[in-house]
């Protein structure tokens, strides 16, 4: 290759480089967003953060109202792994008419709404799908710090799942029109936020 056809060579893969990293980056960016840093109800009320919970894995909330929902791991103390039988308790926080009092879910929204299905896949780890949202996959497993964690892909990034916010805008209680579903981890890498919102 002559002098000219190589320097044209590297301007075009200086050029491909170029265009991949800014498409990368503009997909990348769709999938991030700035969330507001105080989320108000309809009604006005500001929805709070529940509290720390060394069993809590993430916790959930709806537009409908402040309500969340927890999702803690289950230890067997005997063994120390997650109960086989029962590794998530999933129960209610109750804002919206009390102070974050802990309420059980109903047979129904345990099997169709805000319970969990449970498959092991190794001797840790186990495959977590939301009764409602069921193609949407979560592993339970350990992290580097030796701690029970609920991990999922946010941004492009398998995270530390923290928080799910689903935004409902009418529909039916067995059919709810969801506009987006916003979930939010950690990365365990940097440490550092990651939010993703899309439309299921």
């Amino acid at each position: 290759m002559n002098k000219i056809g190589a320097k044209q060579a590297f301007v075009f893969l200086v050029l491909l480089v170029s265009l991949w990293h800014n498409a990368t980056a503009r997909t990348i960016s769709t999938l991030q967003t700035d969330t507001p840093k105080v989320r108000k109800a309809a009604d006005g009320r500001v929805y709070p953060t529940p509290p720390p919970n060394s069993k809590r894995l993430f916790y959930l909330q709806r537009s409908t109202n402040i309500n969340a929902l927890s999702y803690d791991i289950n230890i067997d103390a005997g063994t120390g792994k997650p109960n086989d039988d029962d590794p998530i308790h999933v129960y209610w926080l109750r804002y919206a008419d009390g102070n974050g009092e802990p309420s059980e879910l109903t047979f129904v929204q345990r099997k169709f709404a805000y319970g969990v299905t449970v498959a092991k896949t190794g001797d840790d780890n186990y495959d977590i799908r939301i009764m409602s949202y069921k193609k949407f996959p979560l592993t339970l497993m350990k992290g580097a710090d030796g701690k029970y964690h609920i991990f999922a892909t946010v941004a492009q990034k398998q995270a530390s799942l923290q928080s799910i916010f689903i935004q409902i805008d009418g529909g039916s209680v067995f059919s709810p029109n969801v506009t987006y579903i916003e979930i939010k981890g950690v990365d365990p890498v940097t440490g550092k936020e990651v939010t993703e919102r899309f439309k299921p």
